[in-house]
């Protein structure tokens, strides 16, 4: 896969453990090995059965599991951060689930150190449907606790969570102005980002669509136009539905256009 993506002219590669961590350690540093070969950023997305804010004894003990789990993968492949979705069922108290997901976030940081893991780090995604813990607020104060962690921004989610809000360019500029505002610079500038066409209704996310379909926002120049002007080389993992590679290339060559259009 990184050799492959090397001939394509594509830099980064996020492994999928979204159904479970089932990779072993011997493969896992033969892929880390092969994609530092080639120059390939590699990342992590962690199952989906993480539930960050819940308060059952049980699901925190799964949830610290598979985000453990998923560090020690990382730390085996040389992956620079583990992305991860919050969790769903955030009711009508917002602010109680939030605090158990920090309480419950600490308690995760503090057996990875034990376990020789204080430097691998762990991204929260912003979410797709509102019901979902992962507001940009919300990860911003999961950020917040340590530098250990750090913000996925998932523009789609975003988008669609948001009703289609991401339309102008001082739309992307207020998302990027406020991680550096809460993170810092250094946060901007290093950012993991995810993007694609995306397709919503009232309740937010339905799926993610393609650029061949041409009917589906956000609009990518947008954002691509602001890392040209502010001169960030942010990690952009395309989430096209069945497209990510056809759609990658496509970010990547209006990138390039941008950026040479505005430096001629």
């Amino acid at each position: 896969m990184p050799g492959w993506l090397k001939e394509l002219g594509l830099t980064a590669y996020e492994y999928q453990c979204v159904r479970g961590v089932n990779i072993g350690e011997q493969a896992a540093v033969r892929l880390g090995e092969v994609a530092r070969r080639y120059d390939i950023a590699l990342s992590i997305h962690a199952p989906y059965y993480i539930t960050l804010g819940t308060d059952d004894p049980a699901l925190k003990e799964k949830t610290k599991m598979h985000l453990l789990k998923s560090m020690q993968a990382a730390r085996w492949m040389g992956a620079r951060v583990v992305v991860f979705h919050p969790g769903t069922g955030v009711g009508r108290d917002r602010k109680e689930v939030l605090s158990r997901a920090k309480k419950l976030l600490k308690e995760v940081l503090a057996e990875a150190g034990e376990m020789g893991l204080g430097d691998v780090r762990l991204a929260p995604e912003t979410a797709g449907k509102p019901a979902q813990l992962g507001t940009l607020e919300e990860i911003l104060e999961l950020c917040a606790l340590d530098a250990q962690v750090v913000p996925a921004v998932d523009f789609a989610h975003l988008h669609a969570a948001g009703g289609g809000c991401l339309k102008e360019v001082d739309d992307f500029a207020r998302v990027l102005d406020r991680v550096e505002e809460c993170l810092g610079r250094r946060a901007v500038e290093e950012l993991h980002v995810h993007f694609s066409p995306i397709e919503y209704t009232a309740k937010g996310e339905k799926r993610h669509r393609t650029l061949e379909e041409g009917l589906y926002g956000p609009d990518f120049s947008l954002l691509a136009g602001l890392l040209v002007e502010r001169d960030l080389s942010p990690t952009v993992i395309c989430e096209s539905y069945d497209r990510q590679v056809e759609d990658a290339l496509a970010y990547r060559d209006l990138y390039l256009k941008i950026k040479s259009s505005r430096e001629g």
